[in-house]
Parts: C-alpha cells; sequence; structure tokens
C-alpha cells in the first residue's frame, strides 16, 4: 500500500471532512476513521493552522446517523451534529443481513432494499446542506441485476440515479460486476476500485513456499464474465491464465436462472500446478466450487480462492467439505461486506483488510486530489512480490 506520508496533500480541502457509516458499515468505518485520525494529527502540513483548514485535525471523524423505525416497518433518518459545508463520505453495506428489525411484532432481517432505503434516508436528513456528498458502497446495490433481458426491470442504473438526484457527485465501489452501468450516470463520478493489491498480499502474508512462476502457478477465470480480473492478476504476477465456460440449459429456468450442464476449460496444462481461481463474488459457492473440483481431476496441487465479496448465501458446509477434502486449500475475501464470525474462525480462511485504503482514497478525495495512482495497484503488488522472493518481511507498510 501507498504510505501516506508518500502522499503531497497541500492543496485545500474540499469541506470539513465527515465521515457517516450506516449501521450497516459500522465497525469498517471505525477502522476507516482511526487511520484517518492518526494521519492527520501526525502529519506536518504547514498550512493546518490557516482558516481553510478548519477542523482538519480532530479526534474523530464521525457523524452518527440513525434510521429508527416504527413498529409497521417504517423508518426515518436523522444525524446527530450539523454538517453545513461539510465534505461527506456515507459507507453502507447492503450485504449486512445480521441486522434486524420488528415488524407487527415479528423479526425481520434487513434485505439490500432496506440497507438502500435507509441510505437515501440520511441523504435527505443532510436536506442539500452538506458541500459535496459521495456514498461508498463496497457492493453495488442490484449490481447483478445490470442489464435487460427481455422485460425486466434495470434496478442498479436507477439507483445510481436516484442517488446523484438526491445530490451525490461521487460513487466508489469494488469491483462492480459490470463497471458498463456507470453509463446512467455519465456526468458524475464512478469508481470500481480493484482489490487485487490486498488479496495478493494476503497470500503472500499467510502461504510461505509459493513459486510465482507459469511453471508452477496458472490463474483462472470460473467463467467468461471474470475474464478481465483474472488476465489482469496474470500479467501483474507474470503467469499464464486459463478460463473455465458454462455450458447452460436454456431450456429450463431454476430459481431466475438458467441452470448449468458443465464446465468446459480453456487453457495451458494444470498438472500439477497452484491454482488461483478469481472472482468478483462468492454468491451460494457452487460455481467456484465446481470449478475448483474440475481443476483437482485434472492434476491441480493447490487451488487458492480470490473473491471480493464472500457472501456465502447457502452457509459454509460446502467450502468445510472441501476443505477437509483437499479440493481447496484457502478462500480470501475481504472485509467489504458482512463476515460471520464462524467464517472469521475458519482454518482456510484469510480476511483482506479494505480499510487503510478506503481511508487513503477519502484523504485523498477531500483534498481534491487524483486517486488514479490509487486505483492501478501494479507497482505495489510488484514490491510486494519481490520482498516475498527475497524472503523478506511483509510489512503493513
Amino acid at each position: 500500500m501507498l504510505q501516506r506520508s508518500q502522499r503531497v496533500l497541500e492543496t485545500i480541502p474540499v469541506g470539513s471532512l465527515g465521515l457517516i457509516p450506516l449501521k450497516s458499515c459500522q465497525q469498517l468505518g471505525q477502522q476507516v476513521n482511526d487511520y484517518l485520525v492518526k494521519w492527520r494529527h501526525s502529519s506536518e502540513l504547514e498550512h493546518k493552522s490557516n482558516i481553510a483548514f478548519t477542523g482538519y485535525e480532530r479526534d474523530s471523524y464521525l457523524i452518527e446517523a440513525k434510521t429508527p423505525r416504527f413498529g409497521s416497518g417504517e423508518a426515518k433518518g436523522s444525524l446527530s451534529d450539523s454538517v453545513r459545508g461539510n465534505d461527506l463520505y456515507l459507507m453502507v453495506d447492503v450485504c449486512n443481513y445480521s441486522l434486524t428489525y420488528q415488524l407487527y411484532g415479528y423479526t425481520n432481517h434487513m434485505s439490500p432494499d432496506d440497507h438502500f432505503q435507509d441510505l437515501k434516508r440520511v441523504i435527505a436528513a443532510i436536506g442539500g446542506k452538506a458541500r459535496r456528498i459521495t456514498v461508498i458502497m463496497p457492493f453495488l446495490y442490484e449490481s447483478r441485476q445490470h442489464k435487460r433481458t427481455a422485460r425486466e426491470s434495470l434496478d442498479c442504473a436507477l439507483a445510481l440515479q436516484e442517488l446523484v438526484a438526491m445530490g451525490v457527485e461521487n460513487i466508489l465501489t469494488f469491483e462492480a460486476h459490470d463497471p458498463r452501468v456507470q453509463n446512467a450516470i455519465p456526468l458524475y463520478g464512478f469508481e470500481t476500485i480493484p482489490s487485487t493489491y490486498q488479496m495478493v498480499k494476503g497470500l503472500l502474508e499467510n502461504v510461505q513456499d509459493l513459486q510465482l512462476d507459469s511453471e508452477h502457478m496458472l490463474v483462472i477465470s470460473p467463467d467468461e464474465g471474470g475474464m478481465s480480473r483474472a488476465v489482469y492478476l496474470a500479467n501483474v504476477l507474470g503467469l499464464d491464465m486459463g478460463m473455465f465456460y458454462k455450458r447452460r440449459d436454456y431450456t429450463k429456468l431454476v430459481k431466475g436462472r438458467n441452470p448449468i450442464i458443465s464446465h468446459e476449460f480453456l487453457g495451458e496444462g494444470i498438472k500439477g500446478k497452484d491454482m488461483i481461481i478469481v472472482d468478483d463474488m462468492i454468491s451460494s459457492g457452487d460455481s467456484v466450487l465446481e470449478v475448483a473440483g474440475e481443476l483437482k481431476k485434472r492434476g491441480a496441487e493447490r487451488i487458492f480462492v480470490f473473491s471480493t465479496f464472500g457472501l456465502f448465501t447457502n452457509g459454509l458446509n460446502q467450502f468445510d467439505e472441501a476443505y477437509e477434502k483437499g479440493i481447496i486449500s484457502r478462500v480470501l475475501t475481504t472485509n467489504l461486506v458482512y463476515q460471520t464470525p464462524e467464517l472469521l474462525k475458519r482454518p482456510y480462511y484469510i480476511n483482506c483488510d479494505m480499510s487503510k485504503y478506503i481511508a487513503l482514497l477519502i484523504d485523498t478525495l477531500n483534498h481534491d486530489v487524483s486517486i488514479s495512482d490509487l486505483l492501478d495497484p501494479y507497482d505495489r503488488i510488484q514490491a510486494l512480490v519481490k520482498k516475498y522472493e527475497a524472503r523478506q518481511p511483509i510489512l503493513d507498510d
């Protein structure tokens, strides 16, 4: 990671920094706040006493937002402090199903729809008084419904248009399922951010005997949709890549999808090599485990799964079984979405922390400085690999 001390941030901030993590994102928001407080207290910025930097150095940038609900399930948004003239960063995890509310006496788990409505309530509570609003939504709401097939809704595009109509200027998300959805709001800021650096770092920190060359390792895309991610990782690490494509039965619909008949492989030899399967999300996990099983049948050695979002919608039992059978060695996902305590205890699981990266993005944007160099982790990954091959410790730089 590029160090905060290496950033030259002497431009006047857009406004006094305010961080509003919704309840769904409180733990990650607290970690981001801790980095921001630490950096700005230790900063030797010569203009900190200038009136234009009022509120620059504080003990906390967190602003509490509440979204209480009535017994009928209706709700409202409220803020604990004034946000007039502030540069605000709202954080929301639309996949946090652990939160509940009472609905006519029943306990209801919050869905992505509930979280998105709460986000809009908080923006409404801001009431147009902020200098600028940026939404950090790691898992892009309704991003799996990003294109129309026959008579269908375009939920993600509509959601983006709703946000900018309410005054949001920038939207930051991670590994959008299809980045072309930004065409719905072409005149506003939209960034889809990779987690490649943190994934590679997590693997190198936890597995000591990797041979990072094309003779011993292969990058795998589980389907044609993930090709760009696999190509990028293969190029960065100097590896070859392969791809599976799904043969589907288009005469049937099962839970809204055409069932997969088989996975066909395209690529170089697999036998005796370690594999990195790269995907944007693990939903049920069926697809990635089927691909891992196919790789094992073809003679693959260890299999490492990289996925930005670990949703595990069908639980962890099938992953436990795959690990016990030696089909998978490690699973790496980020803390951008809710992680169950059970997942964090699994021996095969590696948690990749994204809080420092998010803090660096916020700190840079608050100064109205380009984040282009932060969005391409190529040089930072190369530095990691050199340290790893030289058997030097990989520090949290």
